[in-house]
């Protein structure tokens, strides 16, 4: 696979400080990278470091007197394979999803054709309002790749999800999401997370179980153009966006959840973890 050329907009969160380790490992996988940074996260990190780790450039201003002569978000649109936004903040995704245009990264996602990439970042309250995961859904909806957050402890003291995902899991999906998908019409079944059964109104005997490989098989599935129904038990880690999903706490309501949605699966893939 020849490597796309890939448009990188840096958005105005803490995780923007990741942006230089993140070009430097999309240039080292081969890949032509440009950067579109917003007016907050040059607040994070310098474009002089941006532009020497890219060796491009960093644009962040809608009407340059130095880059309008080509009508730089058109010609920043036209050159995109993967537009990707890392990190991709709480406003970032409300424009995406709204179609607003009021600086630079906006209007050049309006504009391009390239497919879209976003790796959300922010406070957990942040990402958890409904406001949120509304937009997410839209983008979803619409054919974007969401990749991430991880769950852990936030920059702001906060724990739960919201950090910026591994920074090679970004480009890995990145590069995947521009291959042929395989499984474009297939209907695939996929069950995650551990089961709890109650043994009185407080326990519960459940396991170590966290559900991720289980996500991941689910995420790579809808990646590959497959419609998935992902049926899952409470999980810490935020299920993949795009996949219809049904929650079943116990054995028996995860077993009557897979027997029905059975029929009408060309796949099942059913996570489980390895025995000594």
């Amino acid at each position: 696979m020849v490597a796309p050329r890939i448009l990188l907009v840096v958005g105005g969160g803490i995780a923007a400080y990741k942006a230089c380790e993140l070009v430097r490992l999309l240039v080292q996988r081969g890949h032509e990278v440009r950067v579109v940074a917003t007016e907050h996260a040059l607040a994070f990190v310098s474009p002089l470091a941006l532009q020497a780790v890219s060796g491009s450039p960093v644009r962040h201003e809608l009407l340059s007197a130095t880059a309008e002569s080509e009508i730089s978000h058109i010609e920043l649109a036209d050159w995109a394979e993967v537009f990707l936004v890392a990190p991709a903040t709480a406003n970032a995704l409300a424009k995406l999803a709204h179609g607003i245009a009021d600086d630079l990264f906006s209007t050049v996602a309006l504009a391009t054709r390239a497919p879209l990439v976003v790796a959300p970042a922010m406070n957990v309250n942040m990402y958890r309002h409904p406001a949120t995961q509304a937009n997410l859904d839209v983008l979803a909806k619409r054919g974007a790749q969401i990749v991430g957050p991880s769950a852990g402890e936030l920059a702001c003291g906060w724990v739960g999800e919201g950090r910026l995902i591994e920074l090679d899991v970004i480009a890995s999906a990145l590069e995947a999401r521009v291959t042929e998908p395989t499984l474009r019409g297939e209907v695939v079944l996929v069950d995650a997370g551990p089961t709890a059964e109650p043994i009185d109104p407080v326990r519960v005997i459940t396991n170590r179980s966290s559900g991720k490989m289980g996500f991941a098989l689910a995420e790579e599935a809808r990646r590959q153009g497959a419609r998935v129904r992902l049926i899952h038990a409470r999980v810490s880690e935020p299920p993949p966006f795009g996949v219809e999903r049904v929650e079943a706490k116990t054995a028996s309501a995860m077993r009557d959840a897979v027997l029905e949605a059975m029929p009408a699966a060309d796949e099942a893939c059913r996570a489980r973890a390895k025995r000594d």
